[in-house]
């Protein structure tokens, strides 16, 4: 099959379980640019709120190659992946601008940062939820914000309130 585009593109491989590591290290080693975007995700276990980096979409990376040359073929074969995503006989494409964006949003480790500035995202008076740490999925109410990049809330914590700081990347409007 004839690929219309003569220049890299992006694809997306579907990844053995708990390989990003080593799938993202062997494809870089055949020389495909590669990109596993990450969030931090906070879990309650019984020891505690035990915080991790995970892949956004767990299960897949993006790979950029040039499919015209052929060369995706050996994605298929590389330890750690499973498939590459396709419809039909040859892997379906991701729109370059799909990438650049997530690509936009993340810092040099890849992992994907809050968007817009501070005051566009958070006001006083939003009601914010914790994403991570030990407050995970409680509620408050923003009181301020202060030029550091700190987020003063409000939480009710055994009936008294508690002003309390956190990061911006910590909480999500409700």
């Amino acid at each position: 099959m004839a690929f219309a585009h003569a220049h890299p593109q992006w694809f997306l491989a579907q990844l053995k379980p708990n390989c990003s590591g080593i799938a993202e290290r062997n494809l870089r080693r055949q020389g495909f640019t590669t990109f596993l975007p990450l969030t931090e995700e906070t879990q309650r276990k019984p020891s505690g709120f035990v915080t991790k980096t995970v892949p956004l979409f767990p299960g897949y990376i993006f790979v950029q190659v040039n499919a015209a040359l052929g060369l995706w073929r050996s994605i298929n074969s590389t330890y750690g992946i499973t498939k590459l995503v396709s419809f039909g006989s040859a892997p379906a494409d991701v729109p370059n601008a799909l990438v650049e964006t997530l690509q936009a949003g993340c810092d040099e480790t890849g992992k994907l940062q809050p968007t817009g500035p501070l005051s566009e995202r958070l006001k006083v008076g939003d009601t914010v939820r914790f994403l991570n740490g030990p407050f995970t999925d409680l509620l408050s109410e923003i009181t301020d914000l202060a030029a550091d990049r700190r987020v003063w809330v409000l939480l009710d914590i055994l009936g008294s309130k508690t002003r309390v700081s956190a990061k911006p990347e910590q909480l999500e409007r409700v």
